[in-house]
């Protein structure tokens, strides 16, 4: 119907420049057009019998009317650029990857794509440009005709398949690329810096999209966040973001190999595509723990691939050690150390002052160990993972040691907590230390009397809730129940003016007001942590006996302080699981008993795959002289891979390290299986192209030959004798006769 009316195809007119071919000056129009225009008012203002309005709108049509006129004696045109027929070439890239085997009503997407092809679209294409089909996936091949499509292949490349069309096309007049994919792009080929250099060819791609962008019967896993080492028998927090499309019920569950770790209820909402839950995992006993996480299957729900991940997690042998470190006997200390005894991968190594020059040690594992308390060397502070300082003036510590506790913070990358009491925080003017630049609050003034006896119930605040910290049940309700419930503290201390980056935990509630009571904050590579409190163990003491949740609060506590300390030697992969890829990245990193870093070593990694022969890879420095060491391994086959780490500084040995990787084939395609438009329609913005959908394929056929790629030729079109013209000339003239005829004023 439109090019009934206006002769012309569409995209001549979206891409041509509108024109004069009489050669008249355009001033000239406008002018005569005016001159007319005020002739016309002129006249229909003498006709007094007739009302202003009427006039207004007879001199409207009488006033089109001549402005069309005189435009059709300018001439106009339309000057376009279209390809020569039959001179060009179009390549047509047809995804081939596992993804497009998905479908609906018994037809795959590329069953649908080819069965939109054949329909009519490549004979279309053909009478004007000499086609060359291809399909892609991992690799891209040419194929003589549709009936030639590869099987599914594992991956797709969208952005290496566009580039080798580019490449191998820049020969021949390439006119345009035609890409018919679901844009479910894994392969990582499709980089900012990889669009831009497509874009530089100037050859257009027009992508296609097939397959639904919703899909409100499949649920996945898309993204999971665990960290890859954890003590022995601490626990550990999870991050699953699902996506959905729609409200729906399902159950998650982690699995280490067979064995049941954890269950969640997962009660996914109807608004949004993309939910994020918690779950806490147990990382049981040293070793390499292979993890999956399963989400319990829609009904209905074809593709379940994507309902499972897997994570594998690293849990070495030995102890976090926390040193704690007190300026008198206290009941806190007792309770403290009690909680901590039966954790089986924490060391609790403790000196409390008890007369002058003379402190009670334990968990010591020498004679000489902390004999004069505070460790006054980096190596012997640094062996530690976390401190915690109870009611100790700061002026029994030397100006060196303080420097080492905050240097314990900010380059070691421990923790360091401070607790309340008579000689504790601002009692013990510690707001005049080293330290004092890395805790979360500026400390108060040092007061005689600022440790008061004051009765205050602790409850968790919002981030506190979501805090491994302050978790006494894994369901949020149950957990601000059992705080309520607790037994009030006794005591409480001023914490001070929070820090921008402080994050509070726990309250102090009273009949006044909320005061901070558990602060922590990041500072370099550690956190600091301030507790307000010397009586937490009214927890354990007004409680009944089996009730655990003081053991389990301070073991929570204990271990938010200890587990993040990186040790000396680190061996890291950027992902513990690697779907469908052979190559795995390995960063590794050596620092000294001072944790400074140990450059210029020889690092050497020993690969041993599950189903392969061993090998060896020696690591290069980052070339950053931080310590930082880089290697990729080759993953040639699935399965667990064991990396084990040797690095030498000239004849002394630098560390050692373990690290388990996991390589799954054929999975990646069953993730992101929806359509994803956004992909396609950011390739065809990038190089001039447009983004179609399937049923609108035949259109495409009128669109290509004006996408100025290719051997192109200029045209002029004419407009004055267009049919819609006449049209509108005659409409004009018959709605003024109409108007005069209703008007009775012929």
């Amino acid at each position: 119907m439109f090019e009934l009316l206006f002769t012309h195809p569409l995209w001549a007119y979206r891409t041509g420049r509108l024109a004069f071919a009489s050669g008249w000056p355009v001033w000239m129009l406008i002018a005569l057009s005016m001159a007319g225009a005020v002739l016309i008012a002129v006249a229909l203002s003498r006709r007094r019998m007739i009302e202003t309005g009427k006039l207004v709108l007879l001199g409207g049509v009488q006033t089109a009317l001549l402005v069309l006129v005189l435009c059709m004696v300018w001439r106009p045109v339309l000057n376009v650029e279209r390809v020569r027929d039959r001179e060009n070439v179009l390549a047509v890239a047809i995804d081939a990857s596992a993804s497009m085997a998905y479908g609906e009503a018994g037809q795959s997407r590329l069953q649908e794509a080819v069965a939109a092809l054949q329909a009519n679209a490549l004979s279309a294409w053909r009478k004007t440009f000499e086609l060359r089909l291809f399909s892609y996936a991992a690799q891209t091949t040419s194929i003589p005709t549709l009936d030639a499509m590869p099987p599914p292949g594992p991956q797709t490349r969208i952005g290496d398949a566009l580039l080798q069309l580019l490449q191998t096309g820049a020969s021949v007049p390439l006119a345009g690329i035609v890409l018919i994919s679901d844009g479910a792009e894994n392969g990582g080929s499709l980089s900012e810096a990889r669009l831009a250099e497509i874009a530089s060819y100037g050859v257009p791609v027009h992508t296609v999209g097939v397959g639904p962008e919703r899909n409100p019967d499949d649920l996945e896993i898309e993204q999971l966040r665990v960290p890859q080492v954890a003590p022995a028998a601490s626990s550990v927090t999870a991050e699953v973001e699902i996506r959905h499309d729609g409200k729906a019920s399902t159950r998650l569950r982690v699995y280490d190999q067979e064995r049941l770790l954890a269950a969640k209820e997962l009660a996914l909402p109807a608004q949004g595509e993309l939910s994020s839950y918690s779950i806490e995992i147990p990382a049981g006993e040293s070793g390499t723990h292979d993890l999956r996480f399963t989400l319990d299957a829609l009904e209905g729900e074809r593709n379940v691939v994507n309902n499972s991940r897997s994570h594998v997690l690293n849990v070495p042998a030995g102890k976090r050690r926390i040193l704690y470190l007190d300026g008198e006997p206290r009941w806190e200390y007792k309770f403290i150390r009690r909680a901590l005894d039966g954790e089986r991968a924490l060391r609790l190594t403790s000196a409390v002052h008890t007369t002058p020059n003379k402190y009670f040690r334990q968990g010591v594992d020498a004679p000489g160990e902390l004999i004069s308390g505070f460790p006054a060397e980096a190596a012997e502070l640094f062996a530690y993972d976390a401190v915690v300082i109870g009611s100790l003036d700061a002026a029994v510590l030397s100006t060196r040691q303080h420097q080492l506790l905050r240097e314990f913070v900010d380059r070691r990358g421990g923790s360091v907590l401070l607790l309340a009491g008579n000689s504790g925080l601002s009692a013990g003017a510690w707001e005049n230390t080293e330290i004092a630049r890395a805790l979360p609050t500026h400390l108060p003034d040092r007061q005689p009397h600022s440790f008061v006896q004051r009765s205050a119930q602790a409850l968790p605040t919002v981030y506190g809730l979501e805090s491994a910290v302050a978790r006494l049940d894994e369901e949020p309700k149950r957990n601000g129940e059992l705080w309520k419930s607790l037994p009030p503290i006794a005591d409480f201390q001023a914490l001070g003016r929070l820090k921008p980056g402080a994050v509070v935990l726990l309250d102090a509630v009273t009949d006044r007001a909320h005061s901070p009571l558990l602060v922590w904050q990041r500072y370099g590579r550690g956190a600091t942590y301030l507790l307000g409190t010397a009586s937490t163990l009214r927890w354990q003491m007004r409680s009944a006996p089996e009730d655990q949740r003081y053991e389990m609060f301070w073991r929570q506590l204990a271990h938010a302080l200890a587990d993040n300390a990186p040790g000396r030697t680190l061996l890291t992969s950027e992902r513990s699981v690697y779907d469908d890829e052979r190559r795995v990245t390995l960063n590794a990193e050596l620092r000294d008993a001072n944790f400074d870093p140990v450059n210029g070593a020889r690092v050497d990694l020993q690969v041993a795959p599950e189903n392969d022969a061993s090998y060896s890879v020696q690591m290069q420095p980052s070339g950053d002289n931080d310590g930082r060491y880089v290697a990729n391994i080759d993953a040639p086959s699935s399965g667990l891979y064991r990396i084990d780490m040797t690095a030498h500084s000239g004849t002394v040995d630098a560390g050692s390290a373990t690290t388990y990787v996991r390589r799954n084939d054929g999975v990646l395609e069953h993730f992101g299986a929806r359509q994803n438009r956004a992909v396609l329609e950011r390739i065809a913005a990038m190089t001039g192209g447009r983004y179609w959908k399937l049923a609108d394929l035949d259109q495409l056929a009128a669109a290509i030959p004006y996408s100025k790629a290719g051997i192109v030729e200029r045209q002029t079109l004419e407009l004055w004798n267009l049919p819609i013209v006449f049209i509108v000339l005659l409409a004009l003239k018959l709605g003024e006769w109409l108007l005069r005829l209703k008007w009775g004023r012929l």
